[in-house]
This record gives C-alpha cells, sequence and structure tokens, in this order.
C-alpha cells in the first residue's frame, strides 16, 4: 500500500513547522524584554517617588530653617544701631544646672543590697531605676538583682519587660521591717 503524498502538501507541512518554531523563537527572545521593560519602568518610578519624597522633606527643612532666620533678620532691622563705642568684650558664661540624680557613692555590696531592698519596699521597680538610682552599670545592677532573685529577697514579675521586682517577706526580715517568725514555746 503506497500512499502518494503530494510534494507541495510535504512542502506545507516542512513550511508550517518551520515557520511555528521561528514564532517560537522570535517570543521567547521578545517577552523577557518585554517583562523586563514594565519592571523596569516599576523601579524608575519607585526612585523616582524616592527622591521625590527627600526633595519635599528638604524643601520643608529649609522653609523651616528660613522661617526660624526671619525673626532674627526682623529683630536686627527693627532696632537703630548706636554710635560705636569701643568696649572691652563681656565674657558670658552659660552655667547649666543638671539635675540632681538621686545617687548613692561608694558603697559596699552589702549596703547596696540594703539600699536596693529599702527601695523596692516602698513600691516595685525596673532594674533601669534601680540602675539610676544607685549609680551602679547595667550589668553590675542585673547580676545583683538575679542575686537577690535566686536567694529570694526580690520577687521578680516576668509579664512586663524590663522586669520589675518587688520584695518578698525574706527580704523584709534581712533589712528588719518584718520579724522573723519565732517558735513559740511551750
Amino acid at each position: 500500500m503506497l500512499v502518494d503524498i503530494d510534494v507541495g502538501t510535504i512542502l506545507g507541512v516542512i513550511a508550517s513547522f518551520v515557520i511555528g518554531i521561528v514564532c517560537i523563537a522570535i517570543y521567547n527572545k521578545v517577552k523577557p524584554r518585554l517583562g523586563s521593560q514594565s519592571n523596569d519602568l516599576k523601579i524608575l518610578v519607585e526612585r523616582l517617588q524616592y527622591y521625590e519624597n527627600l526633595l519635599i522633606d528638604m524643601k520643608i527643612k529649609l522653609d523651616s530653617l528660613e522661617l526660624a532666620k526671619e525673626p532674627e533678620e526682623l529683630v536686627q532691622a527693627q532696632i537703630p544701631r548706636p554710635k560705636e563705642q569701643k568696649a572691652e568684650p563681656i565674657i558670658v558664661t552659660e552655667v547649666k544646672e543638671e539635675k540632681p540624680k538621686e545617687r548613692t557613692h561608694n558603697m559596699s555590696f552589702g549596703s547596696a543590697i540594703e539600699y536596693v531592698l529599702r527601695l523596692i519596699t516602698e513600691k516595685p521597680m525596673t532594674s533601669r531605676d534601680i540602675q539610676v538610682t544607685i549609680g551602679r552599670t547595667r550589668e553590675h545592677t542585673s547580676r545583683m538583682m538575679k542575686k537577690l532573685f535566686e536567694e529570694g529577697l526580690v520577687e521578680r514579675d516576668m509579664r512586663t519587660k524590663p522586669f520589675t521586682y518587688k520584695i518578698t517577706e525574706k527580704g523584709l526580715i534581712r533589712i528588719g521591717s518584718l520579724k522573723a517568725p519565732t517558735v513559740e514555746s511551750q
């Protein structure tokens, strides 16, 4: 059984196959460029918006500086300048008063513990509050509070960060605010 296939049909099939391959190749070459152009456009738009925001921020800062400078210029313009006289320069020294901190200096470790226990008797405090009050480093304060916690002298509230510390009965006994329970003899 021989089937006669026309040469035109064979050439048509081969031509359509080759045209299909060429179309797929062209599509694969063009598609990434189309996608990258849209991505490039998005990136460029984002950069433009970023720089626009920077320019707006700088303009606002410049305006605020100009507004701050204008009252000084107005004051200088309104005050007539007197004739210049030679005078000795006046030295003005500004004294900055620092807020006094409630600090205890040169205390031994034992007295620091007593002092901290007395502090947290008044109200629960964080380790930061204790650090500022006793004037020690953060590490020193945290080690001391850990030691007090492990000895059972203070109670640590772990629900909040930073931890707050409250004094326990054992701590009150240590500082002498509460008498130690004694066994009554009969």
